[in-house]
């Protein structure tokens, strides 16, 4: 039964995925052939179907599925405001419970993807035409063999980031770069009980590139009681009760001008932001789970 009820929700998510493809992938022709200054339109456009895409997994998962998932929302959500998404990460389910409770109610979610991903037949086209932030990395080697290259990938991801100005948009970062497990956590000599250490790079490029733009940083915490399913494993039915924390956080901001300086406060501000809010973080899961247990 588990089985057949994977087979079938991944086959109405395929379905419904190949249906909004026409759309996004029609936005992703015209905003080739248009001006600039209509690339903000094509961009609303291609949300708006996405969001309509969204939409339709959560139907399909309503209708396959009895999900268990509590959540506590902030006050003053707004899709048309911007907004910087932080997350703690355990499976890849994490993106489809976060899509659930957000749509609609913020901009849709955009994460960083690699640039290799952008020629992914139809699926490169949609996320060009969404506007995904694009991270460009060069390996070691190359750089040693190319040291001229040196700094161009961080360029490549700060310029991707200053299309985030073109319309709203949450920016979603997990900010442990991979997902958790104890095999991880022992490799890394993490402090915490339930999670990775936080990287602060991709947060402080996001907040220095919207430094204007950004309303607030939502700080969410996924803690799945019982155990954390596979995607396949959730896909397949998931019963056990799933607990999101949502925290709308204050921006910090360069107190003086763009210099180096200004900089550099900013990326310190956010290194401290994220070692309070992990400790917090950490501190909410084990209470939560020994609530349960």
């Amino acid at each position: 039964m588990r089985t057949l009820r994977g087979v079938a929700t991944l086959s109405m998510m395929i379905v419904n995925t190949l249906l909004y493809a026409i759309p996004l992938c029609s936005a992703a022709l015209v905003r080739l052939i248009t001006p600039s200054s209509a690339h903000p339109h094509c961009t609303r456009f291609a949300m708006k179907c996405a969001e309509g895409w969204i939409s339709n997994n959560n139907r399909i998962l309503d209708l396959l599925q009895a999900l268990n998932v509590e959540c506590s929302y902030p006050q003053n959500l707004h899709p048309e405001q911007w907004y910087l998404v932080l997350c703690n990460h355990q499976s890849w389910t994490d993106i489809l419970i976060l899509q659930r409770l957000f749509n609609k109610r913020i901009p849709m979610l955009k994460f960083f993807i690699k640039q290799s991903l952008i020629y992914v037949p139809i699926l490169g086209a949609c996320w060009w035409a969404l506007d995904f932030p694009i991270m460009k990395r060069y390996a070691p080697a190359t750089l040693k063999k190319k040291p001229h290259l040196r700094g161009r990938d961080l360029a490549t991801t700060r310029r991707s980031c200053e299309r985030f100005k073109l319309a709203p948009v949450s920016v979603l970062n997990f900010v442990e770069g991979t997902r958790f497990s104890h095999q991880k956590k022992m490799q890394s000599n993490s402090p915490f009980r339930h999670l990775l250490k936080p990287k602060s790079g991709g947060v402080a490029m996001v907040v220095d590139a919207l430094d204007e733009q950004l309303s607030a940083i939502l700080d969410v915490t996924i803690i799945y009681h019982e155990y954390c399913p596979s995607f396949w494993t959730f896909l397949s039915g998931h019963a056990p009760k799933i607990s999101v924390k949502i925290d709308s956080l204050p921006v910090p901001h360069n107190p003086t001008s763009d210099t180096n300086d200004a900089a550099k406060s900013s990326a310190v501000q956010v290194r401290e932001l994220l070692a309070h809010r992990w400790l917090e973080k950490d501190a909410t899961i084990q209470r939560e789970l020994l609530e349960q247990s």
